[in-house]
Order: structure tokens, then C-alpha cells, then sequence
């Protein structure tokens, strides 16, 4: 990736990460119309971002987070020590004579900081396959597949739109928001040959849609009084359960209120 790529998909990461804090933060402080406000400003920024990076640098299907975490257990380097003994020659593994079982000879035992369970071989030949799946490039897309995600970047405007033109309490901006989300991945499904992170992003999305069900107004009609039924069901008579569904039936109402838990 060239560096003003990795500097918008930076730039991208702050975004995911601060948005909900943003827009607590700002209705604690402006009230609803700066909370409307900020929430379109990100919206638009990261709609920006993601369109660049589709378009100008042919970055293919992003994925969310946009940079994938660091694993620091398997991005741990050699200890120095370990280091010398790979240099100085010394055997790593010990095959066994009669079981041929390969188990790690005593004097290569690696340093605390660096131990694992598995053995050398192991170790590197998931390290290798994990930094080649990660090195994969995006696969091409198409016009169709580019209007694919294009609609899904431009859909969270697209309903916050229809909410200014509908109001909140319409059908309409949902059942927009849920024909893009459902366009988007019916156009994408016929892409072949996708490396592992842009199939488990669609898998990502493919799941997401079930939020549908926890958006309002859909939420609010239909879902929330059986949802809240079955969770003090499950509190009430399934054991040890209650110390989790109790909290999430409080925590459902605040939920709600917050755009980006819903929409973003």
C-alpha cells in the first residue's frame, strides 16, 4: 500500500473508533441538533474516504475495521537469546527413533517471553500463511461489483436523507437502508475468487443484517417487547444466565438512542 493510502485508512480507523464517543459527547454538550450534525459530518467524511480508496486506489472490498489488529502473540519477535541459538547452528527439534514423534530438544527451549506450544514448524508455517493472506492484494472488481460497494459506502447517507425528508419515525428510511444493504451484497455474491478477509466480510455483513431487527421503527413495533420477553425468560428460569440478559435489558434502551450502535 502506497503511504497516502495507509494515511486515509488511518484516518478511517480514528473514525470507527471515536464516532460513538463523538456523538454522546456532542448531544451532552449541543444537544440533538449537534448530535444530528456531527453524525452527518462522520457519515460524509467516511463515506469520502471509503470512496476514495475504492475508486482512486482500487482497494476492492474494505473491510471494517479498515486495518486490521495487530496480533502481538504472533507478531512477538525472538528474544536475543533465541536469536544467538538459531544463528549458532543448534537443533531445534528432536525426532524420536521408535515413534518419530518431533518434540523440541532441550536446548533450544525458547525464553519465557517467546514460548509456545507448538512446535517450530508450526509456528512458522502459520506465521507464514497469516503474513501471505494478509499481503494478498484486493481482488479487481468490476462495474458491477463497484456499484455494489459503492451503495454500501453511500447508504448511510442515503438514509440519513431519507430521515431528514421522512422523519425518524417513517418506515421509509429503513426499508431504504435494507434494500441497499441487500442490493449491495446481491451484487457482490457472484464475485468469484475472493481472498479470506473479503469473504469474511461478507460473511460480517451477510450477519449484520439481522440489526433490522433491533432498528427502529421495525424495533419498536415488533421486536422489542418479544425480545425483552425472552431475555427475563432466560433470567427467570435458565440459572446463572440472569447475571448477563439483566444487564442487556437495561442497556437495550440506551442502545437504541445512540445512531452509530444502530446505523453506523
Amino acid at each position: 500500500q502506497s503511504l497516502p493510502q495507509q494515511k486515509l485508512l488511518t484516518w478511517l480507523s480514528v473514525l470507527e473508533c471515536v464516532e460513538v464517543f463523538a456523538e454522546m459527547g456532542t448531544a451532552r454538550v449541543w444537544g440533538e441538533m449537534g448530535r444530528w450534525t456531527i453524525i452527518v459530518l462522520i457519515q460524509l467524511a467516511k463515506a469520502i474516504l471509503r470512496l476514495l480508496l475504492l475508486l482512486w486506489y482500487k482497494a476492492g472490498i474494505q473491510t471494517s475495521p479498515p486495518i486490521v489488529p495487530l496480533n502481538r502473540e504472533q507478531q512477538q519477535p525472538l528474544h536475543p537469546q533465541d536469536m544467538e541459538d538459531n544463528s549458532s547452528g543448534k537443533d531445534q527439534t528432536y525426532v524420536g527413533r521408535r515413534s518419530s514423534r518431533v518434540v523440541r530438544s532441550l536446548q533450544s527451549t525458547p525464553s519465557l517471553q517467546s514460548r509456545h506450544w507448538g512446535s517450530p514448524q508450526q509456528r512458522e508455517e502459520s506465521q507464514s500463511r497469516r503474513a501471505e493472506e494478509m499481503n494478498q492484494p484486493p481482488t479487481p472488481l468490476g462495474l458491477q461489483e463497484t456499484i455494489a460497494e459503492s451503495l454500501y459506502i453511500t447508504r448511510p447517507l442515503l438514509h440519513l436523507l431519507s430521515l431528514g425528508v421522512w422523519g425518524q419515525r417513517s418506515w421509509k428510511p429503513w426499508l431504504l437502508s435494507a434494500v441497499l444493504d441487500i442490493s449491495s451484497l446481491s451484487l457482490l455474491s457472484d464475485l468469484k475468487d475472493l481472498n479470506r478477509r473479503e469473504r469474511a466480510e461478507l460473511r460480517r455483513r451477510t450477519i449484520l443484517l439481522l440489526y433490522y431487527l433491533l432498528r427502529s421503527p421495525f424495533y419498536d413495533r415488533y421486536s422489542e417487547g418479544r425480545i425483552l420477553l425472552l431475555l427475563r425468560l432466560l433470567a427467570d428460569y435458565v440459572p446463572g444466565v440472569g447475571f448477563v440478559t439483566r444487564p442487556l435489558m437495561d442497556y437495550l434502551p440506551a442502545w437504541q438512542k445512540i445512531y452509530f450502535y444502530n446505523w453506523g
